[in-house]
């Protein structure tokens, strides 16, 4: 019939998934793996010994203070001890904050005898190690971030000289092992320029991440549509500007993801920087297995404190990619 038009029948709207079952079927999966490890557990001679681990990771510690001299106790109305040298007069010790007294007024001590006590948390050697990873890690992924970033931009650069340059260093460094620069950095340049523990773990991890980081950007750079950098130009923008202004702000929405995974790669790989005496939280690790005896409760322990590590960077991450999406 002239004129006739077919009508296209209407979209079937896509059926939803069951969001009660697949929680369920979600929960049943957990339920079952834990009753896998729980039994698997179960299955080796194994004494498990959580209690020993807490004081590993914060514990209470009594700081006493003691007598530096002979000589006689007086406590004030204020609680203040005051310690009276025998000899000298002039010559006295004043506490003034304390928790509990171990003395009387009047008391005879001689030096080196308890006078007050306090009780503070302290940190253990797990919490200390956890804390020198996140410095070691913070330190490497600004550098690392700087580095990469001036590295992918020389990559994409139309001065052959950078662009080499940056080319050379990315197939060097992520052509060697991370373990054999940690070795090299430390007891080779570490040596001539006299770095410290501290200062090579964090230059090996940063020149190893920002070669991957360099290329995370190259990437980034390169998936923007090249008409666009044509479209800057024509405005009369310089190939700087054009880059500032138009390019990156788009390439950096599109790499936040593979950053964050760099990053995670990060904190992982920094518990390599033990084989230098570096007592971060993997070394901590080895040094509570060697006193309690306990390795599967200790290996567990530092596991859930880098998962803490890596979970955190990854919420930080998605909320930023969150705040971009919607000012993009």
């Amino acid at each position: 019939m002239a004129g006739f038009k077919p009508v296209n029948p209407p979209k079937q709207m896509e059926r939803q998934p069951n969001k009660v079952l697949w929680n369920l079927v979600f929960g049943l999966i957990l339920f079952v793996v834990g009753l896998g490890l729980y039994k698997s557990s179960q299955s080796i001679d194994y004494s498990w010994r959580w209690e020993r681990l807490p004081e590993y990771i914060l514990y209470k510690s009594d700081n006493v203070v003691r007598a530096q001299f002979d000589g006689t106790v007086s406590i004030t109305a204020d609680n203040t001890v005051i310690l009276t040298d025998d000899f000298d007069a002039n010559n006295i010790q004043q506490v003034t904050e304390f928790q509990s007294s171990l003395v009387y007024d009047g008391d005879l001590v001689f030096e080196g005898d308890p006078l007050t006590s306090t009780v503070a948390w302290k940190a253990g050697p797990l919490l200390d190690g956890l804390v020198m990873t996140l410095k070691l890690s913070m330190v490497a992924l600004v550098f690392a971030l700087l580095l990469g970033s001036l590295t992918g931009l020389a990559r994409v650069s139309p001065n052959p000289a950078l662009k080499n340059l940056a080319i050379v260093y990315i197939e060097l460094v992520r052509g060697t092992p991370l373990l054999v620069q940690i070795f090299i950095i430390y007891f080779f340049i570490g040596t001539v320029l006299n770095l410290d523990r501290f200062t090579a773990g964090a230059t090996a991890l940063a020149v190893f991440t920002g070669a991957y980081i360099a290329e995370i950007i190259r990437a980034g750079i390169e998936s923007i549509n090249k008409g666009q950098m044509e479209a800057a130009r024509s405005l009369g923008m310089d190939y700087n500007a054009s880059m500032r202004y138009i390019i990156l702000p788009q390439a950096f929405k599109r790499v936040l993801p593979p950053l964050a995974g760099q990053f995670i790669n990060l904190i992982k790989d920094s518990s390599l920087v033990s084989v230098i005496a570096i007592t971060d939280l993997t070394k901590a690790g080895r040094e509570v297995i060697s006193v309690t005896f306990s390795p599967f409760e200790v290996w567990f322990t530092v596991a859930l404190m880098y998962l803490v590590l890596t979970g955190l960077l990854s919420f930080l991450v998605t909320r930023l990619e969150k705040k971009y999406a919607l000012h993009g």
